[in-house]
């Protein structure tokens, strides 16, 4: 092992470790908290921690052994099937981020009909499509023997192993991929800038209100015109930090890995085994990063924790009348602080 294979292997650990942690905390959350459940977002969680768990047991420790031994980490029956998962972990993650990104959309721009057009068996048939879609792709890998150990990324992962099936395995590595990430990105672009579109309407309606308010109230004391001023151009940037960070994210991650499978397919073009690893190490990143993104930093989470380490405790719940849920409760506070 040569200097940057230590470091990816020592990334691979530390993301492995920040996984599991996270990702449990997600899921115990979700069996702690009856509201969590009972709501259509916390399909979409679960099934997407659930899919990290899995990677992070069982693929995340395959590239580590990959990248220390230097060869095959397992058995052909154990690489086989830890490929296999591979193919439908990772389209499972990427179709739930996208499920998600749709319920936020019904959510903010449909708040009204959101009950209707977003229902629990709704969220049912998208996580049953996103497996049948994902455990399709995986059969047909398997069907075709594409399951394997591919050395540049050290990995138990998609791998053609006879030249004479090259033109099938291309065709089906652009299909896998388009209907997976860039399909995903699609609908996380499309839905994430329309939530954006309608939170930048609703900022400007609540600055004009508040630029009013300020206008009238000559005799309001400074430090309360401050923190009104203050919050309008924290709002400002809010949601556009937030949708950043979900569309950015993606990305960031998952774009190096496709578009380094994409160029492998040319037969004339050779990867670089240090970049093939470190772009699989950035798409188990994710694993990582998504229960911050979409849960644990969160409010409603954020709640559910505090309570289980009470009773852990056993320390009785103070009241937190006086903390603010949210940014923009905190705003509603300031409003009527100046009215």
């Amino acid at each position: 092992m040569d200097l940057a294979e230590i470091l990816l292997a020592l990334f691979i650990v530390v993301v492995a470790i920040v996984s599991l942690l996270s990702n449990l905390l997600v899921l115990l959350c979700f069996v702690h908290s009856a509201e969590i459940r009972r709501q259509v977002p916390g399909i979409f969680t679960m099934n997407l921690s659930l899919c990290n768990i899995l990677i992070t047991i069982l693929n995340m420790p395959s590239t580590l052994l990959g990248i220390i031994k230097n060869q095959q980490p397992f058995g052909d029956c154990v690489c086989h099937t830890i490929s296999f998962l591979e193919t439908f972990l990772t389209a499972n993650t990427m179709l739930s981020m996208a499920a998600l990104s749709i319920d936020r959309w019904i959510a903010v721009v449909f708040p009204l009909s959101y009950s209707s057009k977003m229902r629990y068996k709704d969220a049912i048939i998208m996580v049953c499509y996103s497996w049948l879609h994902s455990l399709t792709f995986s059969l047909i890998s398997l069907l075709f023997s594409w399951v394997d150990y591919n050395r540049i990324y050290a990995s138990c992962t998609l791998h053609l192993n006879e030249e004479s099936e090259r033109i099938k395995f291309t065709v089906f590595t652009i299909v896998f991929h388009a209907t997976s990430f860039m399909l995903s990105l699609l609908i996380l672009c499309f839905t994430y800038l329309k939530v954006l579109k309608v939170a930048r309407f609703h900022c400007k309606r609540i600055d004009i209100i508040t630029m009013q308010t300020l206008f009238l109230l000559v005799d309001i004391h400074p430090s309360v015109k401050q923190r009104c001023l203050a919050e309008q151009k924290r709002r400002k940037q809010r949601a556009t930090k937030k949708i950043s960070i979900f569309i950015g994210s993606f990305i960031v991650c998952f774009a190096p890995y496709v578009i380094t499978r994409l160029t492998e397919l040319l037969p004339f073009v050779g990867i670089n085994r240090h970049w093939g690893i470190m772009s699989k190490c950035l798409t188990y990143s994710k694993a990582a990063s998504d229960p911050f993104a979409y849960s644990l930093l969160r409010q409603q989470y954020k709640k559910v924790l505090i309570n289980i380490v009470n009773r852990l405790l056993r320390r009785d719940l103070y009241p937190s009348s006086g903390h603010n849920s949210s940014l923009d409760t905190e705003n509603d506070y300031c409003l009527q602080r100046i009215s």
